[in-house]
């Protein structure tokens, strides 16, 4: 893919390209720059202006490869533009395998969508080349500015495929006209073998010489601007060392690196030199996002607290405007010594603090009742010296000037709040909108940073739908919806293609706050399809139905027979009320006057003619504008003969039915009748009029013979259901004149339908003539439609013919559909159904619809019938996929597959699975209903029968399209060797803490089942504390609790037959340690203090870690850890406090944790103090030691056995003598019945539950370091009789 405008040929080199045959024209200055010129000239001469040995494509998608992976046609490539210049980029995806449009995404960056960002500077278009089937996207970029140059990146994805690739753009600075002249670059020169051109003031001046250019592409280098000319020395790994990784590709692009992964360990390996800030402490971060209507708060920390600060958005100064530039913050500067353009008062020269500020400020808000919710001001803040001022006022009781009350309000209501505490400085934005997404930049001096903030709006919600339209050709069309939010950006889509602005001269769109409007003018047959209204929370579906233009003719003109000064009408009815048409006499127009009456209304038109002659009698014709229609009627004039009759004649009815058979006469329901009959008679004959209800009944009633009859002329009298009436004005009427009499029906109805009799009669005779009169009407309206065979966008309409067909045979039927939910009518058919069934098509699957159908005659339409009852298009999903055979015994066939693609709108309730036999077509039911799992074990099959299984998915439509196995499957069992599957983890040692539980689980293969064994150590498993779980494909060994004896070797076995499988297991099961063993101090000097210990006893079945050693003084026994994770056992604690004493313990460590209890010492190790020792008196020792004697000897002693015994002496002796008891010269010390006790000289020997065994002679021996002593006494145990 190419941008429209790129960067002039000569940067990426053309030493390869081809002359150009012929002479050139010039190339034309665009008005963008430079780079659009170049663009223009290099899109003239078919250059390619991408680098070379990049793939390009042009522009209508000729040539194009094709990408046999990915979905584009042709990819972005990288492009260059001057700044203020305008530049596209495409991309063709093909479109011929696709069902849907491709979703297509603009990124900048990483990160930052495009679509958001769609406005003044930037565009999104997308087409579809019918022809080709090729999309095309462009994104647009006008009035560039360097801020756009960077990274971006084009995904595109369908339903089942995701493609994506990245380009930049690169911004140059505008160069003036002046500093570059194009044309003289490419003039051809008078000078041959001179590089220098002679003129280049005209166009005139010589000829374009491109293709001398071309082979001396060199020498055309060395003339170019040297501002546009790269540095012919770059340090590439310069270049990359300060550029960041996302522009690492296009670095190595531009300079021919081609080992990226060399490119990057080399980078990996240099050390990247951050160059520091001097005027930053902290800078602001790349990029903010806030949604709108939020805050946001951008906050840089400087170097220099006093330096001035400037925040500029799109590289504009916000400015003040009329506010304080502290806290309150309208104005873009924050600097000591302002204060909003006025000097400070002399009283700001006592020091005061940003603290003391404060406190000024929330004084003076208390003394003014405000709440000062508003940001405090610092030091430096130009506000100071209001708040000083203000402070001072309120408590000399004087007014400030105007002027300086003036920032006080704007403090609390402003869009842009600047505040400066310390070395900070923070811009807010309150109430964030699209117009604050911009770039915003905090300027120190010389320096600046940089951020973008991007504004995220909330998705925009559809409140109302739009609505399925039905129209003609040529009929305007307006699509209506409305969305959530005022002003919001929206698509609309046809058929999935979005309709552009581009096409306004078809397609007319319009906002009117939240709503939105699509017009089509004048609407034709390719406008039919589904129109959608997407926005950004979702889309709007409606379907448009244009049908050719047809005229329905209801009542078509009649024949007139008039009389002379009559007037005769002509009328008929059509299907359109806006049509208009021509009145034609004898082919030639009418022209209407005082005379001759043209009228239209509603569908009726209609010629009336008054007092005809016989210069009117023609052929009339109606014929509708537009439409290839003709109504034609014959007016006949009748001409009355006045001959020369004697005075006696007989009366006469001069009509056409002289054999008094009935006549019959046809009016249109609500039309006027009128019965004009010619009669004659001298003298003058009464006229009767009588009416039969009934055929069978045909006699009518006579007139009565008592009535008058001397002047017919005088009254008039009819008869109606055999009764003379005589009136002459009402609906029904009658007007008798000397030669005719008139009857007249002012809007018929049924029940003036029947045979008329007309009877005149003179004293000369009498006439008589029957006239049947029928009244035809449109259609009752038939009974509600029936709705069955409902599909998927399709259904079946049935009704019934309606009960009265108004008089005249039904014609056809017209039917009618509308959204539940809506109250517009959407007409199916406009020629007219035969039948009493229509299937009904193109309807949206899940929507509620209902039908309507009206009867039609040649008199016109009946009113609708009842709606019939709601209904939704609901189709079958479609077929199952990926069935396949997961595992096959002797009897049985296990089944897997995958839900279907599509489920519809009728959701999925289950599978049915059926086989058959190979070569049958009968299937059978595999299970009875239906299941919801994705997998299922058919059983019961017979053995070695070679099957077909197929699966279909069911939902409330019905069952869907099968799924079938491809090949027969043979259920027979497959003897397969076992193998134990162990996981990685297993096969080392396993190791578990003491209460966890073991839960081992190996998988295995091997059919049919094999048997699985474990063993611990050489034994069975026994035991309920573990447990053993097996399946068809793995075991388990579970053990709930763990312990320290379940540590050991486990073997696991699998066995077919003669086959099996061995794996071994190693469970270590662990525990705390128990505490170390002889903790002692083995020597203390200074403040220092040596201890030792021997490992614990037990080391909970793992290594021991470590030990922790702690001290706790005497006086307060607060202990303090002086060693953690100690791993030998001996240490030195030092730092002791002279003249404290000590106690320490040990703690052991291991995986789990220390132990419990702490070996501790039992005595408290003194420090003593340096430089005083205390020297004891010496005193002469005396000799107090004596040699052991009894002062009272054991005694004899006869007790009853089963009862305790007690044998008691005394002794003396220094020193203490040591006790020793016997019995019969065996000594007591080890035997557990015999207690001994020593207390103040006197020892005791307990016997306890005497026997006779323990009767005999006991000593008591004492020794010591002077001599011994020993008594003796006999113990007889009696045994009670």
């Amino acid at each position: 893919m190419q941008p429209s405008l790129q960067t002039p040929s000569h940067r990426w080199g053309l030493e390869k390209a081809e002359p150009v045959p012929g002479p050139a024209p010039a190339p034309t200055e665009a008005p963008g720059g430079s780079g659009e010129a170049l663009a223009s000239t290099t899109e003239e001469e078919g250059g390619s202006p991408s680098p070379k040995g990049s793939s390009s494509a042009a522009p209508d998608g000729s040539g194009a490869s094709d990408d046999p992976i990915g979905l584009f046609v042709m990819r972005p490539q990288d492009g260059e533009v001057t700044a203020g210049g305008s530049i596209t980029f495409s991309a063709r995806v093909a479109g011929a395998s696709l069902l849907k449009p491709p979703t297509v995404k603009w990124f900048k960056g990483k990160w930052v969508d495009l679509s958001s960002k769609v406005g003044q500077h930037l565009q999104l278009h997308n087409s579809y080349d019918r022809t080709s089937k090729v999309y095309l996207f462009e994104l647009h970029i006008t009035d560039a500015q360097t801020t756009f140059a960077g990274g971006y990146r084009c995904e595109v994805s369908t339903k089942d495929k995701f493609d994506s690739c990245n380009f930049s753009l690169t911004v140059h600075e505008a160069v003036g006209p002046g500093d570059l002249d194009l044309r003289s670059a490419f003039r051809r020169t008078s000078l041959a073998g001179s590089g220098r051109r002679i003129s280049d003031s005209h166009e005139d001046a010589g000829t374009l010489d491109f293709s001398s250019l071309l082979k001396k592409s060199s020498s055309f280098r060395n003339l170019r601007d040297p501002r546009l000319e790269a540095p012919a020395e770059e340090d590439v790994w310069e270049i990359l060392r300060q550029a960041s990784p996302s522009e690492y590709e296009r670095i190595a692009f531009q300079h021919g690196i081609t080992d990226l992964r060399g490119m990057l360990k080399r980078l990996k390996g240099m050390k990247r030199d951050e160059k520091k800030s001097t005027a930053f402490q902290k800078k602001l971060e790349p990029a903010y996002q806030v949604s709108k209507g939020h805050k946001i708060r951008l906050t840089v920390e400087l170097a220099d607290p006093d330096a001035e600060v400037k925040w500029l958005k799109n590289g504009q100064e916000i400015q003040m405007s009329g506010r304080c530039g502290g806290a309150g913050g309208g104005g873009g500067r924050c600097s000591p010594g302002s204060s909003g353009g006025r000097e400070a008062p002399s009283l700001l020269s006592v020091p005061l603090t940003a603290g003391r500020c404060r406190v000024l400020c929330l004084c003076a808000a208390s003394a003014l009742r405000v709440s000062p919710h508003f940001p405090l001001p610092g030091s430096n803040c130009p506000s100071f010296c209001f708040c000083l001022s203000l402070f001072l006022a309120l408590l000399l009781r004087v007014s400030l000037p105007p002027a300086w009350m003036l920032p006080w309000p704007l403090l609390l209501h402003s869009k842009y709040i600047f505040e400066s505490v310390g070395a900070k400085r923070t811009l807010t934005i309150s109430q964030c909108s699209l117009a604050d997404d911009a770039a915003y930049q905090c300027v120190v001096g010389g320096e600046k940073c940089s951020t973008e903030l991007f504004v995220k709006e909330p998705p925009v919600l559809i409140t109302r739908p739009l609505e399925d339209q039905l129209v003609t050709v040529g009929q305007r069309v307006e699509f209506e919806c409305e969305v959530s939010e005022e002003g919001a950006q929206v698509k609309w889509l046809k058929d999935g293609v979005e309709l552009t602005r581009e096409e306004t001269f078809k397609y007319r769109f319009k906002k009117d706050g939240q709503r939105h409007h699509l017009i089509i003018n004048e609407a034709t047959l390719e406008d039919a399809g589904h129109y959608a209204l997407r926005t950004s929370g979702g889309q709007a579906l409606a379907e448009l139905i244009v049908q050719e233009k047809k005229l329905e003719v209801y009542q078509s003109i009649a024949d007139l027979t008039v009389g002379a000064k009559d007037q005769a009408v002509f009328k008929c009815e059509v299907s359109d009320e806006n049509v208009r048409g021509v009145w034609l006499k004898n082919g030639k127009e009418l022209v209407p006057d005082s005379r001759v009456k043209v009228s239209h209304i509603g569908r009726v038109h209609k010629l009336t003619i008054d007092d005809v002659t016989p210069a009117d009698e023609a052929d009339y014709s109606f014929v509708p504008e537009g439409f290839a229609c003709n109504l034609s009627a014959k007016l006949h004039f009748m001409e009355v003969k006045i001959d020369f009759v004697p005075r006696q004649e007989p009366p006469k009815i001069h009509l056409d039915c002289p054999g008094r058979k009935p006549d019959t006469i046809v009016v249109v329901a609500g039309n006027k009748l009128r019965l004009d009959v010619p009669i004659s008679g001298d003298p003058a004959p009464t006229v009767i009029w009588q009416k039969t209800l009934t055929q069978k009944n045909k006699v009518p009633a006579g007139p009565s013979l008592d009535a008058p009859g001397e002047d017919a002329g005088d009254s008039d009298e009819w008869v109606f259901d055999k009764k003379l009436l005589c009136e002459t004005e009402g609906r029904v009427r009658v007007e008798t004149t000397k030669d005719r009499s008139i009857f007249t029906v002012e809007g018929a109805e049924k029940e003036d339908e029947g045979v008329y009799v007309v009877t005149v009669k003179n004293p000369v005779g009498e006439d008589q003539v029957n006239l049947t009169v029928k009244v035809i009407d449109v259609p009752d309206p038939p009974a509600a439609p029936k709705i069955s065979n409902v599909g998927e966008d399709s259904c079946t309409v049935q009704w019934e013919p309606p009960a009265y067909d108004g008089g005249q045979p039904v014609l056809g039927y017209i039917l009618e559909r509308k959204k539940k939910k809506s109250f517009r009518w959407m007409r199916l058919n406009f020629d007219l159904l035969r039948e009493l069934s229509h299937e009904a098509r193109r309807m949206i699957e899940g929507v509620v619809y209902e039908m309507r159908v009206y009867a039609v005659n040649a008199i016109g339409m009946s009113r609708p019938s009842p709606a019939s009852q709601p209904f939704m298009p609901i189709g079958p999903p479609s077929e199952p996929t990926h069935l396949a055979v997961e595992d096959v015994s002797d009897t049985t066939v296990s089944l897997k597959w995958r839900p279907p693609e599509r489920v519809g709108a009728g959701g999925l309730d289950g599978y049915s699975v059926e086989y058959c036999r190979e070569g049958c077509s009968e299937w059978v039911a595999a299970l009875e209903g239906l299941t919801e799992r994705t997998s299922l074990l058919v059983k019961d099959l017979p053995t070695r029968a070679r099957l077909l299984f197929r699966v279909r998915a069911h939902n409330m439509a019905g069952p869907g399209a099968p799924i079938a196995t491809k090949e027969p499957v043979t259920v027979q069992e497959i003897l397969q060797r076992p193998r134990l599957q162990v996981p990685r983890h297993l096969r080392q040692t396993i190791q578990r803490k003491v209460g966890e539980p073991v839960n081992l689980l190996i998988p295995f293969q091997g059919k049919p089942r094999p048997q699985v064994t474990w063993t611990k150590e050489g034994q069975p498993l026994a035991g309920e504390e573990v447990s053993i779980r097996n399946s068809p494909t793995d075991t388990i060994l579970f053990i709930r609790a763990a312990r320290r004896t379940h540590s050991g070797t486990y073997k696991v076995m699998l066995r077919i037959e003669n086959m099996e499988d061995k794996a071994t297991l190693v469970l270590r099961v662990v525990d705390k340690p128990s505490p170390p063993q002889d903790i002692r101090v083995t020597e203390a000097w200074g403040f220092n203090v040596v201890l030792e210990w021997k490992p614990p006893q037990d080391d909970g079945n793992t290594e021991i870690l470590g030990y922790t050693v702690q001290k706790a003084d005497k006086k307060t026994m607060e202990w303090f850890t002086v060693l953690e994770h100690y791993r030998r056992t001996h240490c030195v604690v030092s730092e002791l406090i002279v003249g404290n004493g000590y106690y320490f313990r040990v703690f052991s460590h291991n995986t789990v944790g220390p132990s419990d209890n702490a070996a501790t010492t039992k005595e408290p190790v003194f420090i003593p103090r340096p430089g005083i020792t205390y020297e004891p008196p010496n005193y002469k020792a005396l000799d107090f030691s004596e040699a052991p004697s009894f002062t009272r000897p054991l005694v004899n002693r006869s007790v009853i056995a089963g009862y305790n015994a007690t044998l008691c002496c005394a002794v003396r002796g220094s020193p203490k003598p040591k006790v020793s008891w016997f019995k019969n010269g065996l000594d007591l010390g080890e035997d557990a019945r015999f207690r001994m006790f020593s207390k103040q000289g006197v020892l005791t020997l307990e016997i306890r539950k005497t026997c006779p065994f323990d009767g005999g002679v006991y000593v008591c021996r004492a020794t010591n370091l002077q001599g011994e002593a020993q008594c003796e006494c006999r113990l007889e145990v009696r045994v009670p009789q």
